[in-house]
This record gives C-alpha cells, sequence and structure tokens, in this order.
C-alpha cells in the first residue's frame, strides 16, 4: 500500500526514502600487480669481467645423455614453440635442472653494504611439491677487486647441518624427472604449453632473519629442447620488492579528511639483487617397460558403463553365520586392498601404473587378486581357529562384532547388502583444484514399465548437469560424442535431486560433473630445510603437496518405489595443481586483509574456444576468505578483491585463488597461491632525523630457546639486546626499540625474533611508522660545480643555546651527498663553533635538498638545516 501525505504528516513512503545513488569509488590501496605481465628482466647487465668471475668458480656443466655440452639459448632471443616437433621427439623423457649459481647484492636504504650474508629459494615447478632450499652462502673473493659502483657476482656455496661451508661443487642444482612415469595421459601437451605461457615465481629470503628479500618470475619456455638432445640458458633475474610509502603532507583546513581519503600510499618496486640461474632441459630415452605399460592404457574414457559382476553372493544357505563369514571375508579383503592402495600411494606409483589393463576397481585382473587374497585369508583363520576360541582375538572376529553389534542379523540387510553391490559400479577419478571432471553414466531401466528415476549424490561437490548448454559445453571440450536430449531432466521441491523418466528397458546417458574447490592448507615451517645431498645435485623431493582430499563418492539412481535401480561409487584420487603466480603479504595480526590484485590482460576467448567471449570469474579454496571480481567500467583493468580475516603473530594463511574466463568453470586459467604473513603491529610516531624509543614483549615458550632478533632496516632501527640472548620457558623478555629514520611519511619496518638452534620464526613485529618532517631552522643554498670530480667544501656557524657545556652530533639524511669535517663536536655555553660540510661531486647538473640535524646526545634534534645544492 502506498500511503501519500495527509494534513501535513510524514507518510510510510517519505520515512523510508529513495535509495543513494553509488558514485564510481576506485579503493585506496594499490592493486598487486602478477609478475607474469611484467616478468623481470632476464638479460645479462653484468659487465664481462663479472661473467668471467661467475664462471671461473667451476659450477658442474650440464650435459646430454651421450656426455656433451648442452646447446646454450640465448634469454634475450625469441623462443619458438612448435608443439608438433615436441611431441615427435624421440627423447620422450626430460631431466630438467634448475642451478642456483650466484646473488649480486646491491645496496639499499637502510641496510649494510655486505647484506644479505646467507640465503635460501622457496619456488614450485608445475605440480611438483613447494621446493625450499638449504642455506646458501655468498662468497666474495679478495683476489677480485671490483671497480667503482659495480658490484660483483656472489657465488653461492651450501650450508652443511653443522654449519660448516660446503667446500665442494659451488652453487645448488636441483633436478626434476618428467616422463612417462609421472605424466598421465594425454597430460604431455599440456605440460609443454605450459613451459611455453608460463613463468615460475621464485622468492629469495635472508636465511639470517627470515626475512623476505624479494621474488622473481622466470620464463620456463627456454626448457623446450625443440628436437635437440639438450638445451641450457643463463638467467640473471632482478629481485624485486615492493615498499609502500606516503608523502608526509600538512593539511591545515576543513578538507584535510578528503584529502587523506583520496590520497593513496605510493607503491615502490625496489631492485634488492640479482639473482642468476643456469636451467637445462636433458632429454632421455623412454623406458620400454614404461612405454609398453602406458600404450597398454586405453584412452581415457568418460562414459561409465555398469559390468556384470562376478563376485557377490555364490549360493548356499543364508544363515547368520555364512553371512558373517562372507561380510567378514569382503571386509579383510577390502582392508587387504586398502593396504596395497595406500603403500602404492607411498611410493608415487599409480594404480593403472601397477595394473596398466584396469580402468575401474572391478577388473577382472584386480578381481584376481581379490580372491587370491581372500583365499589366503581363508587359510589363515583355519590355523587361527583354535587361539581364536580361547583368544578372543581373530580379526575376522573383531570385525564380525564390530559389524554385529547383537546376536541376531537380519537376513534381509544381509541380501539387501549383496544386492547393493551387485548394482554398484565403481569409477576411477583423477582431479586437481578446480577442474571439472566430466562423465557420463549409462542408466538402464531394467524393467518392463517405465520409471522415473531420482538421482542423488551424497556429496555436493559431484553433481548432475541439468543445463542443456553446460552439457553441449562439456560434451564439446571432451569430445564425447554421445546422444544429447534438450529438457531431460525436471527438478521437484521434496525431491533429493534431479529426475528422469525411462521407458521400459531404455538407456540414457546421465552427464555427471566433479568439481572441487577446496584443498588442504598446511604450510611447512617458515626457514630452510636440507634437501638429501648428492653428488652435485639434488633431486626434488617427491612428497605430496596441497591437494584436495581424497574421497568416495555414491550417486545412488532410485526408482519409482524409492529403492536403488543403480549406484554409482566415484573413488576421487587427488592429484596436485600447477601454480601460475604466488603473492606474499604482510597484515597487522587480527585484522582483516582487503587487497586487490590486478588480473593480466585476457585475450577475450579461452583455448578451447577461440571465438568464444571471456566471462571473468574466481573461486577461493579458503570458504572463510571472500573473493569477487567485477567489471567497473569495460576496457579498464579488472581487479580481484580480497577479504581474509586475521590470524595471530607470527600466523601465515595460505590459501588458491582460482581465475576462470569460461562461463561454465571447465578449468582455472590461472591459479594464484596466496601467502598472508600475519605480524604483531606497533604503531610509531617519529620525526625525522630524531630517535624515538619504543619497548617490545617478546614471551617464551614451552622450551628454551636461543633468540636474536633481526631487523630489516638496520640503519635506521636498533634492538636492545642486539646479540643472541636465552628466553626461558614462559618467561617474559623486553626488547628496547631505538627508531631513527630519515625519510618522511608512512612507512613499514620489520623486526623478526629467530630461533637460532632451529631457524624458525618466533615473533614478529610490524612497525608502522608516521614519520613527520622537522621544524627547519635556517635555510641555505650552495652551488657545486658538476663533472669536476673535486666537489665542494662549506662552513656554517653555530651558537651553543644552553648556558653549560653540551656535546652535539651531526647527522645528515644524504650521507652519499655531504660529509662532516666532525661527526661530533663539544662546546661552552654561549660559544660559537664552525661545521666543516664536504659536498661530494655529481657528474651531472640538477639540484638536491639535504637537511643537517645538530642532535644532542640523546638523538634528539636540537636544530634542523636546510641545505639546497645545485648542480651547474
Amino acid at each position: 500500500m502506498d500511503l501519500q501525505r495527509e494534513g501535513g504528516k510524514m507518510t510510510s513512503k517519505d520515512e523510508e526514502g529513495d535509495h543513494l545513488q553509488e558514485l564510481p569509488f576506485t579503493p585506496i590501496h594499490a592493486p598487486v600487480i602478477t609478475l607474469g605481465v611484467n616478468v623481470p628482466s632476464s638479460c645479462s647487465v653484468s659487465s664481462r669481467s663479472s661473467l668471467a668471475h661467475l664462471f671461473s668458480a667451476g659450477f658442474p656443466e650440464i650435459l646430454d645423455c651421450s656426455g656433451q655440452v648442452a646447446e646454450v639459448l640465448d634469454p634475450t632471443e625469441p623462443m619458438p614453440f612448435d608443439p608438433q616437433r615436441e611431441e615427435a621427439d624421440l627423447l620422450q623423457g626430460n631431466l630438467l635442472v634448475f642451478e642456483f649459481l650466484a646473488f649480486t647484492r646491491i645496496p639499499g636504504a637502510g641496510v649494510e653494504s655486505d647484506w644479505p650474508r646467507n640465503i635460501y629459494v622457496t619456488f614450485q615447478f608445475y605440480r611438483f611439491p613447494p621446493v625450499t632450499s638449504q642455506q646458501l652462502k655468498l662468497l666474495t673473493s679478495d683476489k677480485v677487486r671490483p671497480k667503482a659502483n659495480e658490484a660483483l657476482p656472489c657465488v653461492l656455496a651450501t650450508i652443511n647441518k653443522d654449519g660448516s661451508v660446503n667446500t665442494g661443487s659451488p652453487g645448488l642444482q636441483i633436478q626434476f624427472r618428467v616422463d612417462d612415469d609421472f605424466l598421465r595421459p594425454r597430460e604431455k601437451r599440456w605440460f609443454l604449453r605450459h613451459l611455453a605461457l608460463h613463468t615460475m615465481h621464485i622468492d629469495v629470503w635472508d636465511s639470517d632473519s627470515l626475512l623476505l628479500i624479494g621474488s622473481t618470475a622466470m620464463e620456463l619456455k627456454y626448457l623446450l629442447r625443440q628436437g635437440k638432445p639438450a638445451v641450457q640458458a643463463l638467467h640473471e633475474l632482478e629481485i624485486l620488492t615492493t615498499d609502500y610509502v606516503e608523502e608526509d603532507t600538512l593539511l591545515p583546513d576543513a578538507d584535510q579528511y578528503l584529502r587523506s581519503t583520496s590520497t593513496a600510499m605510493m607503491v615502490y618496486a625496489i631492485v634488492r639483487g640479482r639473482l642468476h640461474i643456469r636451467t637445462g632441459s636433458i632429454g632421455c630415452p623412454a623406458d620400454p617397460s614404461r612405454k609398453r605399460a602406458a600404450n597398454g592404457i586405453s584412452s581415457y574414457s568418460h562414459i561409465i558403463t555398469p559390468r556384470e559382476v562376478t563376485t557377490g553372493f555364490r549360493g548356499g544357505s543364508l544363515s547368520t553365520r555364512n553371512i558373517l563369514q562372507l561380510n567378514a571375508r569382503n571386509t579383510a579383503r577390502e582392508h587387504r586392498l586398502d593396504g596395497e592402495l595406500v603403500l602404492l600411494n607411498r611410493n608415487r606409483i599409480r594404480a593403472r601404473d601397477i595394473i596398466p589393463e584396469a580402468q575401474s576397481l572391478n577388473s577382472d585382473s584386480r578381481r584376481r587378486k581379490l580372491d587370491c587374497m581372500a583365499a589366503v585369508h581363508r587359510l589363515e583363520a583355519k590355523e587361527n581357529t583354535t587361539a581364536a576360541n580361547v583368544m578372543g582375538l581373530n580379526p575376522a572376529t573383531r570385525l564380525i562384532r564390530e559389524h554385529q553389534p547383537s546376536d541376531e542379523y537380519s537376513k534381509a540387510e544381509g541380501i539387501a547388502s549383496m544386492l547393493s553391490q551387485a548394482i554398484t559400479t565403481q569409477h576411477l577419478l583423477y582431479a586437481s583444484l578446480g577442474s571439472a571432471e566430466y562423465m557420463e553414466f549409462v542408466l538402464k531401466n531394467p524393467f518392463n514399465v517405465p520409471q522415473t528415476v531420482t538421482i542423488h549424490s551424497d556429496d555436493s561437490e559431484l553433481s548432475v548437469i541439468t543445463d542443456t548448454e553446460e552439457w553441449r559445453y562439456f560434451k564439446a571440450i571432451t569430445k564425447t560424442s554421445t546422444p544429447l536430449e534438450e529438457n531431460m531432466f525436471h527438478m521437484e521441491e521434496a525431491a533429493p535431486g534431479p529426475r528422469v523418466y525411462l521407458r521400459p528397458k531404455e538407456s540414457v546417458h546421465i552427464p555427471l560433473k566433479y568439481q572441487s574447490f577446496l584443498c588442504n592448507h598446511t604450510i611447512s615451517v617458515q626457514g630452510p630445510s636440507f634437501l638429501p645431498t648428492g653428488k652435485g645435485s639434488q633431486m626434488a623431493k617427491k612428497t605430496l603437496s596441497n591437494i584436495i582430499n581424497a574421497k568416495i563418492i555414491k550417486v545412488t539412481f532410485r526408482a519409482d518405489d524409492g529403492k536403488p535401480m543403480a549406484i554409482c561409487q566415484v573413488n576421487v584420487e587427488p592429484t596436485p595443481h600447477v601454480v601460475d603466480q604466488t603473492f606474499r603479504l604482510y597484515h597487522p595480526e587480527l585484522c582483516f586483509l582487503k587487497k586487490a590484485i590486478r588480473l593480466p590482460p585476457w585475450q577475450g576467448s579461452t583455448a578451447e574456444d577461440p571465438n568464444s567471449c571471456s566471462d571473468i570469474s574466481v573461486h577461493c579454496s579458503d570458504p572463510n576468505i571472500v573473493c569477487q571480481t567485477r567489471m567497473l567500467v569495460p576496457g579498464e583493468p579488472q581487479d580481484v578483491y580480497l577479504k581474509v580475516p586475521g590470524s595471530p603473530s607470527p600466523h601465515i594463511k595460505m590459501f588458491f585463488v582460482m581465475v576462470f574466463t569460461d562461463k561454465w568453470k571447465a578449468a582455472p586459467s590461472q591459479i594464484w597461491q596466496v601467502y598472508v604473513h600475519f605480524l604483531e603491529r606497533v604503531d610509531l610516531s617519529c620525526v625525522t632525523g630524531q630517535r624515538t624509543c619504543q619497548s617490545l614483549v617478546l614471551r617464551g615458550k614451552q622450551a628454551v630457546r636461543k633468540i636474536k632478533c633481526f631487523l630489516s632496516h638496520p640503519k635506521e632501527i636498533e634492538v636492545d639486546p642486539a646479540g643472541v640472548f636465552v628466553l626461558p620457558p614462559a618467561a617474559v623478555q623486553e626488547l628496547q626499540l631505538r627508531v631513527q629514520p630519515w625519510q618522511a611519511g608512512s612507512r613499514f619496518l620489520y623486526v623478526n625474533a629467530v630461533d637460532m638452534d632451529q631457524k624458525r620464526l618466533v615473533a614478529a613485529w610490524l612497525l608502522c611508522l608516521r614519520v613527520h618532517r622537522p621544524v627547519l631552522s635556517k635555510a641555505f643554498e650552495v652551488s657545486v660545480p658538476a663533472g669536476n670530480g673535486r666537489g665542494s667544501s662549506r662552513k656554517i656557524t653555530y651558537t651553543n643555546p644552553y648556558t653549560s657545556t653540551q656535546t652535539f652530533l651531526l647527522r645528515s639524511d644524504h650521507p652519499d651527498l655531504l660529509q662532516f669535517r666532525e661527526d661530533k663536536f663539544q662546546i661552552g655555553g654561549g660559544e660559537s663553533y664552525t661545521i666543516g660540510l664536504r659536498f661530494a661531486p655529481s657528474q651531472s647538473s640538477g639540484s638536491a635538498e639535504i637537511l643537517v640535524y645538530v642532535n644532542n646526545s640523546e638523538e634528539k634534534t636540537e636544530e634542523t638545516f636546510c641545505v639546497k645544492v645545485n648542480y651547474s
């Protein structure tokens, strides 16, 4: 009812009011740019003398199967990709080598010139498990003297568990073997496409402080051999990190709030160093036995056809004893089969590799094995009958007691169990995160009367495709040439699932889809690890990574009377997925993280249908995380918005973001791995050039630890105690921080407390600095000739304003441009002192502003001078 205004009174419509009109709004947080868009430069920027110094270390050569040196590829030249040539290669096996050679330091603000001293790297290649290397020491040579402004690469050497440096072969070499034993059927084409189009994300860490130095991305296309026996390429990658800085602006007017909300923090990309990596791909002949086994596998079929069951009830009495013995044998047989499958999974051997002629669990070969195991079990049961009567410890008896709470067992239940097994068809399915697995179950009406069958799945991840357009799409991408029917299913509110009508003796294909967006989020402890040692090379560990859970799903087809007509049991075996991008974000603990990640430019079509338009959507592997994207303005860049709930420090939360570019989300176009490091937040308000003190509290755990605190900017932060100290259990240790920043604005610094014995992170703090500019006392201007290489000297007179003798310290925010004759001086009350200034020469013209701080003995600023230097 629409109430109108009567007698000057407010009606219901006026009280509610109109909806507010939403204005275009851009979030103030700058989006994270994917490295796949802007790959760091991999071309060599080192001089010839630096390269000569690098290769004089004696790194092991990459050789092909005949012992010849692999052909060298130039990463600066375009790499052609011919998939037919790769697939026709006689050397079907590939040994992929990643050799970490050296690291070049680049001096940065707030850090020492010899930082870092030790590093370790983390990365994940294809769908292999993530790799965390051991500690690598940066070796410097005393024989070679670098020229000015030239940084020589530091050769990497592995560090043993006892802390000693490995004096053998330099560098770290990690190998991955990709052959028919590793690849699934029809996977090689996707693997070659992955090498041609994708990059590999690498994180470089300081192994002492466990602080992230930076990240890089390396193109994998130079691992393609294109018919050659072996290839190698040398990459010189820039290690990049991002720094968030907000300029300190004075806003005294009434529009201060509006200005501050519209001012975004500036994001700077900082080059922390250069990582020298040599990649190699060695062709290997295929193992004939493996090749025959692979050829014995029929092409993967998406059609599930019920088969005739040869096991079950073989006749005889249906007495309680016989039924229990049959169930005991079946249960023991299943337990033994499960134990065999677990053993195969531990050895990373798939069931199809052991039994190549079987595609489902009810094959002839497996039935023969089951019968053999059942016969062995019957023989063991006869031998242990006497002991079972005395001790009551027969495994079969225990199984009977588990399945028989009482002495009475219904014959009807026994018959129903055997009939259920008789109509059950099992199907083995290999699935990965986010990828939809399509299958069709052939459902037949065995009756002479029509039936309306209700389809019910006991797991929501396995569903029936009821949309005709979606069904047609999956049949096209899987190349399944089976009939397709329009409006095949009908839904009812009270029904547990879709329903389909079948004529007498009619068979139809029921489209099913399995897709999981949830997976295990277990991550390894932050810190270096120790890979198994070898002769100059180390194989990647073959352990399971973060994958979806293995499960058994039953789809029941019930007739009009409610009894099952057929059962499809899908046994899901998880397989690792490919990670395309990796992001590491740092955020205060117990606070929501809101972040935007910029999507790369898509081509507007998918690989399966080049003429289709992109329909971008996203999914997150963690249901507690809000993940969404929307097109704000057509043609503008599109972002993925994340809202992550906080966790206590120093917890690390990891999840995956799946990006789909097709309407029906058949397979993710990209999978991002996101790490969120939660740290304890400490807010500080400082003034440039002046020391500010802050106390932190470190609490002990259950065991005694040897702790040392590390700082992200040692030139701007000091901590007391500075060395290693003992932290008893349940004790409280106070840490005194002394912060003296030199740059105005909002900045973020990091403090890590590390267990020196275990090399594990104990506590982490995020220092949120709000640094203000000082109040200037005087301003000066000086002209310095540019290009003469001599510099210039000047002087400033300073008078002690106190009546007593004082000690003063001289500081500068640009020590590379200005040096003092004396950094410390002492004068009496009211006396004057001449400050000697020495300006460094400049090769180019321009101007610079240098702040000179006169501090007292407690590093509190007494006076601040601004010197404008004109280089002409």
